[in-house]
């Protein structure tokens, strides 16, 4: 079976290939690139990331015409988590915790997923909202964080423009409206020592999902 899978930000074309060896790897996907997928013969289709600013983003009805072709599509982690969300109802699978955060509403927005990256290397140069969310989510567990500490340095990463969040600039704001600077010292150092790839997570799921479909 043919598997295409349309990868950039979220993990590198080589990590991929090592979990799910033989697919098509592909770049962010945008409007059309799942029906020229559908229409060069694949049997599963793995959506991750795809484009939201660049040029126009995969839309509904390109994934429902692969489905109606017989084609497996799976999403998860980015875009993938997105359309997974809302076309489960219709057979695309999705899977990992942002898809399941975008489902039970938890996140609703584009912006949680969007990041900056390198066109040429493909690799992130910001931090998207939801990796922000694990791993305040991951502090809190740990009582590293309190629950109103969370709130506010979720408030202030919401407030930084996508293309330029960094943790750097998101506790300097936080401290603006109400961390204070001894403690988002502390709390930016704890933020990078465990930061969580909640993208890269997913998307390694992703493939998982499709070797799991794909040898049965």
């Amino acid at each position: 079976m043919k598997v295409v899978v349309f990868l950039g930000p979220s993990l590198s074309h080589q990590e991929a290939n090592a979990i799910l060896g033989g697919a098509e790897y592909r770049l962010p996907a945008g409007r059309g690139d799942i029906v020229r997928a559908a229409n060069d013969g694949a049997g599963a289709i793995g959506l991750i990331d795809g484009v939201f600013y660049q040029r126009a983003a995969v839309s509904h009805r390109e994934i429902l015409y692969a489905i109606k072709e017989g084609i497996t599509v799976v999403g998860g982690s980015s875009m993938g988590a997105l359309r997974a969300s809302e076309l489960d109802v219709y057979g695309m699978i999705g899977v990992g915790k942002i898809y399941k955060w975008y489902k039970d509403g938890t996140i609703n927005s584009d912006d949680e997923v969007a990041l900056a990256f390198n066109p040429e290397t493909l690799a992130p140069i910001s931090e998207p909202l939801v990796n922000i969310r694990a791993t305040l989510e991951g502090l809190l567990k740990r009582k590293y964080v309190s629950e109103e500490e969370g709130e506010i340095i979720l408030r202030a990463a919401k407030a930084v423009p996508f293309q330029l969040r960094n943790y750097q600039r998101i506790v300097q704001r936080a401290m603006i409206i109400g961390l204070g600077k001894a403690r988002g010292r502390i709390l930016l150092d704890r933020m990078k020592e465990k930061r969580v790839d909640q993208k890269r997570l997913d998307a390694v799921a992703v493939l998982n999902k499709l070797k799991e479909l794909c040898s049965t």
